[in-house]
């Protein structure tokens, strides 16, 4: 990892040369004059970015020929980098892939990317390549995130703080994908982890919450009713945005409990805290794709709503709807979501969604 191969540069041993267990310089690594490389192309600039994608985690021949091995690999690498992943690759993937091969030490910790203009409390994982020991942000949460979906022995819950125990873990990923355990993920420990786990439910997918709602019972008033089947009846007087919220959240209240559930696909076996609420979010359309806890901590607005509050923190959410509390903990008595009861917010942060 994070190094270019004899044979890369053009010789004939296996050996490898590394490039840097400090920050690495553009000196260090192949030059690409060329500002676009597409398939079809040969030469030397084509060499010199199959050397790149090697030395981030994408090996593929070093030939100086853009076939469909470099294009399939440069895909890849715009996948992990949340690019277009054309093949093509242009400017910013060329820079984007000369930093990533800089390695860890190349990488600011807790403040700027790699490449790219969204600061790191935002970021998503690919958006600072490689991920290493002494990172804190987004990303690390979400790289935690998904080692305990990939049900990686011993992943620690998101903190967004990569320590010991999440490097422990990645290398446990690592060894179980047969890559190089190092507790470093480059672009291609990125893929084979985000590619494995699945990927997020989108509009439109099987069982999408917006495309198969059932017409609300209503209740009179402004409150919503628990009714005996643990299932809630909406308040006549809700917007219909809630009314939907209700019927989405009605669909899965009994459905139990599953670290992941409902984020690799609406339709599931069952849901956890942020998939539960980002299944009845969906009914309302007022999300695309479901979100972890920690991504709702700047969603929608700041406060407690009129009709719908959400509680997060970085280990479990729930929400208010209407006056009824939707959560995976402290089930009511039918084994609902909806339960009359309040619980203790402290150290939550408290969003809503516009308008409600």
């Amino acid at each position: 990892m994070f190094a270019l191969s004899a044979t890369a540069q053009g010789a004939t041993t296996s050996a490898t040369q590394p490039i840097g267990a400090v920050k690495v310089t553009d000196s260090a690594l192949p030059k690409i004059r060329a500002r676009v490389l597409r398939p079809g192309v040969t030469g030397d600039d084509v060499r010199a970015l199959q050397q790149l994608l090697g030395a981030v985690g994408l090996p593929v021949t070093v030939n100086g020929q853009y076939l469909e091995e470099t294009a399939t690999a440069v895909q890849r690498f715009q996948f992990v980098a949340r690019m277009k992943a054309s093949g093509i690759a242009g400017p910013l993937t060329i820079t984007a892939l000369r930093t990533a091969a800089r390695g860890p030490d190349s990488v600011e910790t807790s403040g700027g990317l790699s490449f790219g203009k969204v600061s790191a409390p935002k970021a998503k994982l690919g958006n600072r390549i490689p991920v290493a020991a002494g990172m804190s942000g987004r990303d690390i949460r979400e790289l935690q995130d998904w080692l305990r979906r990939a049900d990686v022995r011993g992943a620690p819950r998101p903190t967004g703080e990569f320590r010991t125990g999440t490097r422990i873990a990645v290398r446990r990923f690592e060894r179980s994908v047969a890559r190089k355990a190092d507790g470093v993920l480059d672009a291609g420990d990125i893929y084979e982890l985000r590619t494995r786990v699945g990927g997020e439910a989108a509009p439109g997918d099987l069982g999408d919450p917006m495309e198969s709602l059932p017409a609300p019972k209503l209740a009179p008033g402004d409150r919503a009713q628990l009714a005996a089947d643990g299932t809630a009846i909406a308040p006549e007087n809700a917007p219909d945005e809630v009314k939907q919220i209700i019927a989405a959240g009605n669909k899965i209240a009994k459905k139990p409990y599953l670290w992941g559930g409902g984020h690799g696909r609406w339709e599931d076996s069952g849901y956890d805290c942020s998939g539960s609420v980002s299944y009845a979010l969906r009914g309302a359309g007022l999300m695309k794709s479901p979100l972890a806890s920690y991504d709702f901590f700047d969603w929608g607005k700041s406060g407690a709503g009129q009709w719908v509050t959400i509680y997060t923190n970085s280990g479990h959410m729930y929400m208010v709807v209407a006056g009824l509390r939707f959560d995976t903990s402290g089930r009511g008595p039918k084994g609902s979501r909806w339960q009359k009861a309040m619980r203790e917010n402290s150290g939550y942060k408290v969003r809503h969604p516009a308008g409600l």
